[in-house]
């Protein structure tokens, strides 16, 4: 890291684990959207096997986007143990957690733009939601199965009002800072972690449609079926771990939802 502490308006947070594929496009993609906006992306590379670390090394050398800081981080192998250092060292007022290859483009964004707009001002947090009812997502009947029956148990053991917490996120900048410490998993439950425990806060999430990529939807998925048996029981540990204080910190947040 830079050390700089100057507030930017956006941090964009990118986990990125055997990404070589992909990375360089998408931190492209970024820069030209993000240009003549106060900004930074976080790349933050957590145990591949197939040269993302150097890559990113290198385009970070080679970074000349006025403008838009480029950092690359490492953490232990696990998406949420990348989310939650990239949360950690970010400065954006807010941060948007993504995915290495944009699965949904900048709709996100977009989504934000447009009820920043409406409203005033930014919500707390937003969703690229693939369970929003105008969003445009198609699946292979592998991964239909496995989203529809991860999505049934999220419900009933939670009870999260939340379609989808683990679309893509934007939230504000200071309460993801201030929350990080509390949240613990390591891997893709990291964001269901995230919006429970906003929710418990008194927090509604707003959730924006997005059209999910060609490229993206014909990809196998990243998730195996032992993988959602995993999570499944992670909900449990959600559950138990974050239960009794749900509503506790909601005093220190009013105003924000």
């Amino acid at each position: 890291m830079t050390g700089n502490t100057e507030i930017v308006d956006l941090t964009v947070v990118i986990p990125a684990h055997n990404s070589s594929s992909v990375i360089e496009g998408t931190t492209a993609r970024l820069a030209e959207r993000l240009a003549g906006r106060s900004a930074e992306i976080i790349v933050v590379e957590n145990g591949s096997t197939d040269g993302t670390f150097d890559l990113c090394t290198r385009l970070r050398e080679q970074w000349a986007q006025p403008g838009v800081a480029f950092e690359v981080l490492r953490s232990e192998k696990g998406m949420g143990n990348a989310l939650r250092a990239g949360a950690e060292a970010s400065r954006g007022a807010h941060v948007l957690f993504t995915a290495d290859d944009l699965p949904f483009g900048f709709d996100d964004l977009d989504g934000a733009d447009r009820l920043t707009a409406d409203q005033g001002s930014t919500p707390t947090v937003v969703i690229g939601s693939k369970a929003h009812r105008e969003s445009i997502v198609q699946r292979g009947a592998l991964r239909g199965v496995l989203t529809w029956g991860f999505a049934t148990m999220r419900r009933v053991v939670l009870g999260m009002r939340t379609g989808d917490p683990q679309g893509t996120v934007l939230i504000d900048g200071d309460l993801v800072r201030e929350l990080a410490h509390e949240l613990v998993e390591p891997g893709f439950l990291f964001t269901t972690e995230l919006v429970y425990v906003v929710e418990g806060m008194g927090i509604r999430p707003a959730e924006v449609p997005v059209r999910l990529s060609a490229d993206h939807g014909s990809h196998d998925t990243r998730i195996s079926r032992a993988d959602v048996v995993s999570m499944g029981l992670g909900l449990f540990r959600l559950r138990t771990r974050h239960r009794a204080g749900r509503g506790v910190s909601s005093a220190a947040t009013a105003g924000r939802g």
